[in-house]
């Protein structure tokens, strides 16, 4: 008998795999081609800057566009796209591809077919972002799988992770500290809570949870407990939801030391990452360059091949056969090569990493592991968990499902349960197997303690590092003496504000601050390019309030010399706010100098990002603009408070929140907040920068 919840979860994905269709259909593959590339979903025109040979039999092109540089869009590494031509009276003017990264105005297109079309020298190319139908069939195919499962170790993985059978654990074989052991607490650099999370990653044969709130130190712990777990297994599986943090992952692995290979699409090439991945590793081999003549060679005979003639001798039939036969043993001369060297080189990894799709990689199908890492576990669709979890006898997740959830697009299947993860479930059905990562060294304690409180129960402690650092003794008006009456009354328009305002006659620093704007007319506004008719797809944005960010920023920057200026940050749950901010900040000769492009992962600068694109990063000062300010109360996006979670503990040492507490005042959450800032913090009002 099927187990109900997996016939529910397949009934549930399949419904979000028709949504997406939908969506898909709708923003892209119905639009002109002008209007897709302006939305982002389209590159074109495009130059070729180079073509070759990838791993298999694949050719692959490295494409540049030429126009809208630098603009934000919506390809990403591991989608499908379409490469194409608009040259009239072509054959087969598409093919269809993965892209294997994208790097500012460059992308790598992986192509489904073994040479480049002919039409590539034509001119008139472009790229389009397609359905994505791969990901679904994975994910569909391995919970099939875990439903049929039985009498084996993944239908045991599977009933421990429903509750259906109660988990055991028992110590390994190997102590974490054994009396001669190297790796102490000390010495790996751990805290008392990640030295006893590595202890029950070791410990526990079966699944092992690791609740790591922000700035814990989740993936310092991973790779602690990867690096023990390599010494007595041959290799271990590291996964994680995105290219992103694949990466992150392959990154910080390589430098502790390990022989980590980076399977599938990578989301960006950095020179710390792209060494690790199969396809470079391959490349630095003796035997790459005679692979990479072979199919050269049998690609040009093959095209000799397929070349017409209008009449045939039989000396031309024979002349053919004996090509393509040529073309035949070279291509297999190559694959087997290849392949032999490909098993060298996953044999003798340490760690492989992937994502969970990439889990499934046809180069990994024959391997099974010992035990499977999953990072970022919180923001990983069930369905999509269960694929690297059929590879292994052992699973460890860590994530925290306090931050960015999974994307769900289907409404209907995200209320009915697909957007609860495993590791949700996890914290409910064995809690006893979470291990909660409880000292955070990112963010000062004032920062840190409206989430603390609200999230994980007062659980997390501010390292001393981090608890009372502040961004200067001398940066002007913060630290100025305030006047007892300068916040005496709000406007009247602003209800749902504290009515304890916190006022002081010292001097004083403050790490969290609101600016409220009600009152001020600063009225929320929705993108003209998408409109009314995009339903709950439209974006907003709030120009003053963007103004107002732009200000509060360069008052704050003129405290600084320009050789000691902190990082910023400036997040907006809408996408449109961004492009608005960022197009304000372009335009300022003060702040444009400083702006880092959204790719860019460096931790100096100023990033304007939305929060799910800042996954990951930090900032000295973090600006967060609500946008939503109505007289309905409505407050969209922002009542999802984990996302909020995520933007709040981005800042290091301030942290900046503008918005209308005449709209948000009445949600619980933002009520709660607006109170820790008036009690903890710097309650504002904006009428303070209109004068």
């Amino acid at each position: 008998m099927s187990n109900p919840h997996f016939v529910r979860l397949l009934q549930l994905l399949r419904q979000e795999r028709e949504e997406d269709q939908r969506e898909y259909l709708r923003q892209v593959r119905e639009r002109p081609l002008a209007e897709r590339v302006e939305q982002g979903y389209a590159w074109y025109p495009l130059l070729v800057v180079q073509t070759g040979f990838a791993l298999g039999e694949k050719a692959f092109v490295l494409v540049e566009r030429t126009t809208r540089l630098h603009e934000p869009h919506q390809l990403r590494a591991g989608q499908s796209v379409n490469f194409f031509t608009t040259t009239q009276h072509v054959e087969q003017p598409e093919r269809t591809g993965i892209i294997h990264f994208v790097e500012r105005n460059r992308l790598k297109i992986i192509l489904q077919a073994r040479d480049v079309p002919d039409w590539i020298n034509q001119g008139q190319l472009g790229v389009e972002q397609l359905f994505d139908d791969r990901s679904y069939q994975e994910m569909e195919r391995a919970l099939l799988k875990v439903m049929q499962a039985k009498g084996d170790r993944l239908a045991e993985l599977r009933d421990l992770l429903t509750g259906t059978r109660h988990p055991e654990s028992r110590p390994t074989e190997l102590p974490l500290e054994p009396a001669s052991s190297s790796f102490t607490e000390e010495a790996m650099g751990l805290n008392a809570s990640q030295h006893a999370a590595v202890q029950a990653i070791l410990d526990n044969p079966n699944v092992a949870v690791i609740h790591g709130p922000p700035g814990t130190g989740k993936t310092t712990t991973l790779v602690a407990a990867i690096r023990l777990l390599c010494e007595r297994e041959s290799t271990v599986l590291v996964t994680a939801p995105s290219n992103t943090a694949a990466d992150l992952l392959t990154e910080r692995l390589a430098t502790a030391g390990l022989n980590v290979v980076r399977i599938g699409n990578v989301s960006r090439v950095d020179e710390h990452i792209l060494p690790h991945t199969l396809d470079a590793i391959l490349a630095r081999h003796p035997e790459s360059r005679n692979i990479r003549k072979v199919k050269m060679q049998a690609a040009e005979w093959r095209r000799q091949t397929q070349r017409h003639k209008r009449t045939f001798s039989g000396e031309d039939r024979r002349e053919r056969e004996h090509l393509k036969q040529q073309v035949r043993e070279l291509e297999a001369w190559a694959t087997t090569l290849e392949a032999r060297l490909v098993e060298q080189i996953l044999t003798s990894a340490q760690a492989i990493t992937c994502t969970l799709v990439g889990a499934a990689n046809p180069l990994l199908e024959r391997y099974k592991f010992r035990t499977c890492v999953m990072d970022e576990a919180a923001q990983a669709l069930e369905p999509a968990a269960w694929i690297p979890i059929l590879k292994c006898s052992r699973v460890v997740l860590a994530g925290d499902p306090f931050q960015l959830p999974p994307t769900v697009k289907s409404q209907d299947a995200a209320k009915q349960g697909l957007a609860i993860t495993l590791i949700e479930r996890c914290l409910e059905l064995i809690p006893h197997q979470v291990h909660l990562l409880t000292v955070q060294y990112r963010m000062h304690q004032a920062i840190m303690d409206f989430s603390n409180q609200y999230f994980y129960g007062g659980a997390l402690q501010a390292h001393e590092s981090v608890r009372e650092r502040l961004l200067s003794a001398d940066y002007g008006i913060w630290n100025a003496e305030l006047p007892p009456d300068e916040f005496a009354e709000l406007p009247a328009e602003a209800p749902n504000a504290p009515t304890s305002i916190r006022h002081s006659t010292t001097p004083y620093l403050e790490s969290v601050i609101f600016i409220d704007t009600a009152g001020t007319g600063f009225e929320e506004k929705i993108n003209r390019r998408t409109g009314k008719d995009s339903s709950r797809y439209q974006s907003k944005y709030n120009p003053e309030e963007a103004l107002l960010v732009r200000e509060h920023l360069l008052q704050l920057l003129s405290k600084f010399p320009a050789s000691a200026l902190p990082s910023f940050g400036i997040l907006s749950p809408y996408r449109e706010q961004v492009n608005y901010l960022e197009q304000l900040v372009r335009e300022d000769a003060t702040l444009a100098p400083l702006l880092v492009p959204r790719t860019n992962e460096v931790r100096s600068g100023l990033a304007i990002n939305t929060i799910d694109g800042f996954q990951g990063q930090e900032r000295d000062v973090i600006y967060i603009s609500l946008v939503r300010s109505n007289n309905r109360h409505e407050i969209g996006f922002l009542s999802d408070y984990r996302r909020m979670n995520v933007a709040m503990t981005r800042a290091r040492m301030l942290l900046v929140v503008i918005g209308d507490s005449a709209t948000i005042g009445n949600n619980p959450f933002y009520k709660a907040f607006l109170d820790y800032c008036a009690e903890r913090g710097l309650y504002q009002t904006a009428w303070a920068y209109l004068q």
